[in-house]
């Protein structure tokens, strides 16, 4: 579920951490389901007076999702948990270091599926994979160029960066289903 609260200028605004002041109104954490309450004007109904609604909501929704989720894997970057490139990926899995598996959702499917080859023959089966940011999202996180594969090892703020990629992943994904972010 998303908070949405009513600033004092009249307009409706998200509340991803929950620690806006006033009253809040609940939508389910997903894009079509925020379109609909704003195409459908029902954040006046439940706050009882009239707002703001950017047209743009469920968008900036969606933006402020993914930079929570890649402010934490640069976090994880800094403190040195986050190991980039295919080559040094494939060495971190035979290593049994990788926790969470990162593959840039534009990249192409013949590295995804060798370096799924390399999980499934180091017996790595829970190993998460995240492949719903681009890699343009994965290099400005990291500030590196042309990031495609990456590989966090196993620490709380890995639990941290999944936790709220998956958040994303659902925010857009139909009907709830998570398809991007898979355990293999």
């Amino acid at each position: 579920m998303i908070r949405f609260v009513r600033a004092p200028d009249g307009s409706v605004v998200p509340d991803l951490k929950r620690q806006l002041p006033g009253r809040g109104v609940w939508v389910t954490a997903r894009r079509e389901l925020v379109a609909d309450a704003v195409a459908r004007k029902q954040f006046a109904r439940a706050f009882r007076e009239q707002v703001r609604v950017d047209p743009d909501l469920p968008a900036l929704v969606g933006r402020l999702l993914a930079e929570s989720a890649l402010g934490l894997l640069g976090f994880a970057n800094r403190a040195g948990l986050v190991t980039a490139g295919f080559e040094k990926v494939a060495e971190a899995i035979a290593k049994r270091r990788v926790a969470v598996l990162l593959e840039a959702s534009d990249g192409a499917a013949d590295g995804r599926r060798k370096l799924a080859g390399k999980l499934a023959s180091s017996g790595a089966h829970d190993v998460k994979v995240v492949e719903v940011f681009t890699g343009e999202q994965l290099s400005l996180a990291l500030g590196r160029t042309n990031v495609i594969h990456a590989a966090l090892g196993k620490e709380k703020l890995t639990d941290a960066f999944l936790k709220a990629a998956r958040r994303y992943e659902h925010y857009h994904s139909a009907y709830g289903r998570s398809d991007a972010l898979q355990d293999r």
